[in-house]
């Protein structure tokens, strides 16, 4: 069974930066698969960015979000990122860490079904 636990939530005016982690147990636990997810009440689960482990890590992103937020890893600590640049009020949101997904092509698949452990999540919102 895996654990995961996110921090680094908050506020943040239009323009600003957060950084997400997700610390993932037992400690130094790792999938092929980690990424992040955001939802916004009433609607879809969106991927955000995910990060594939083995070789060179490939690294998909949601269309919202390219440019602008940079997923990372470090597998020595079990630990996920989602650092996010120039929020902008559409990105208020729950953003949940999630792991144990599937991946194709050397790429993480990104929908909310291929992922069987997900953290309880933290929020961000951004306000203009």
């Amino acid at each position: 069974q895996v654990t995961l636990v996110e921090s680094g939530g908050g506020s943040v005016q239009e323009g600003g930066s957060l950084k997400l982690s997700c610390v993932a147990s037992p400690y130094g636990t790792t999938t092929y698969c980690m990424g992040w997810f955001r939802q916004v009440q009433g609607k879809e689960r969106e991927g955000v960015g995910f990060i594939y482990t083995p070789g060179g890590g490939g690294i998909i992103y949601g269309d919202s979000v390219k440019g602008r937020f940079t997923v990372s890893r470090d597998n020595r600590k079990g630990t996920l990122y989602l650092e996010m640049n120039s929020l902008e009020s559409e990105d208020t949101a729950m953003y949940y860490c999630a792991a144990g997904g599937n991946a194709s092509n050397g790429y993480c698949l990104i929908d909310r079904s291929d992922y069987p452990y997900w953290g309880q999540g933290t929020q961000v919102t951004v306000s203009s």
